[in-house]
């Protein structure tokens, strides 16, 4: 079984029945990551699981900080001894260091999971961003948008995902590039 398999089982056990929307969301993600294979040729594989998995420490079983890119990534570490560039993706996607910040956990972040290369984490950046809560396609525009609507405009979520629309957007736009020079 591929890494990719493996994370899509855990992460529907985690989050199939208990978050049924964010399970939604994570296939959408998943798919998108699939669809990069033409561009990240082997390492897809490697992307398609840390898609599976980005979102599994909103699980409510999973939740210890309340930081669901480090729960998560330390679930996958601590408890399936997950592979380093999945725990890392998981741990740094969708520019997580902004977040990191707002909840003063920033040292706690980089510590414990080194980012990994800027290749694989603009290419989940992308996924996330481009895929909306029920799993459909969005553009980047819209998804920042909907993550705003979602959270106001007073809550650390949206204050952290201001402080990484830069980031987000560079990524989105790097990872658009690739796909129009492979087409």
């Amino acid at each position: 079984m591929g890494q990719a398999e493996w994370a899509h089982d855990l992460a529907k056990d985690l989050l199939d029945t208990t978050l049924p929307r964010r399970w939604a969301h994570t296939q959408g993600v998943a798919a998108r990551a699939a669809s990069l294979a033409p561009i990240l040729g082997d390492e897809a594989d490697t992307l398609t699981a840390a898609a599976y998995l980005h979102d599994i420490g909103y699980a409510p079983d999973l939740v210890a900080t309340g930081f669901h890119p480090l729960d998560g990534a330390r679930y996958l570490r601590d408890v399936h001894q997950a592979d380093d560039r999945v725990c890392r993706l998981v741990a740094h996607h969708s520019c997580a260091v902004n977040e990191a910040l707002e909840r003063s956990l920033h040292i706690e972040l980089t510590h414990e999971f080194g980012e990994e290369g800027p290749e694989l984490i603009q290419a989940l950046t992308y996924c996330d961003m481009t895929t909306g809560p029920d799993g459909r396609h969005l553009d980047v525009t819209e998804r920042l948008a909907e993550i705003h609507s979602r959270y106001g405009p007073e809550h650390l979520v949206s204050r952290s995902i201001t402080a990484s629309t830069p980031c987000i957007l560079a990524a989105v736009r790097s990872v658009e590039a690739a796909l129009r020079a492979r087409a």
